[in-house]
């Protein structure tokens, strides 16, 4: 998989560039990847100047005590759903001295699926400029390739919300 490594540490070069181009600072809101993405910032050296926190909210605990996500959005919801992830990246913002957020929230696997939400649902949220922004993936494979994948989508969507905000 030295392909796909390649390819997160060039999208975090290239974020970390655009990052300090507008003095911006990230923060992330992270479960089904348990801090990966925050993981793949914090290897490129320098990363303080832009890298704010990282938030591993893996329980519904941790979504409410850490990000401030109601616990009656995930009783109703279910903790992988556009509400919640949506609610990680406002919550990741709120807590933090960032003004962009990545938040994920998903089933890697192997189980933990059902009927609704198979192995491999996950939702990717970001917030960029006080707008929140989510997504649905349907992944397939191994937990390391679920894992893996999402946090290189994270990264290029944040990326490209970047792109369209110069």
């Amino acid at each position: 998989m030295p392909a796909e490594s390649d390819n997160i540490e060039e999208l975090v070069k290239q974020l970390a560039a655009m990052l300090m181009g507008k003095g911006w600072m990230l923060a992330t809101a992270e479960s089904c990847t348990g801090g990966m993405i925050a993981a793949a910032c914090t290897e490129l050296a320098g990363s303080s100047q832009w890298f704010d926190r990282g938030f591993v909210t893996y329980s519904n605990e941790a979504k409410t005590e850490m990000l401030g996500v109601p616990a009656e959005l995930i009783a109703q919801h279910g903790a992988v759903s556009e509400e919640v992830v949506r609610a990680m990246a406002e919550g990741a913002i709120r807590h933090s001295r960032a003004q962009v957020s990545i938040a994920v929230t998903g089933i890697a696997g192997p189980s933990g699926g059902s009927a609704e939400k198979p192995v491999g649902t996950v939702w990717v949220g970001w917030c960029v400029e006080g707008v929140i922004h989510s997504t649905l993936l349907n992944l397939t494979d191994s937990r390391h390739h679920i894992r893996q994948a999402t946090t290189a989508y994270a990264l290029q969507r944040i990326h490209l919300q970047l792109l369209h905000t110069q």
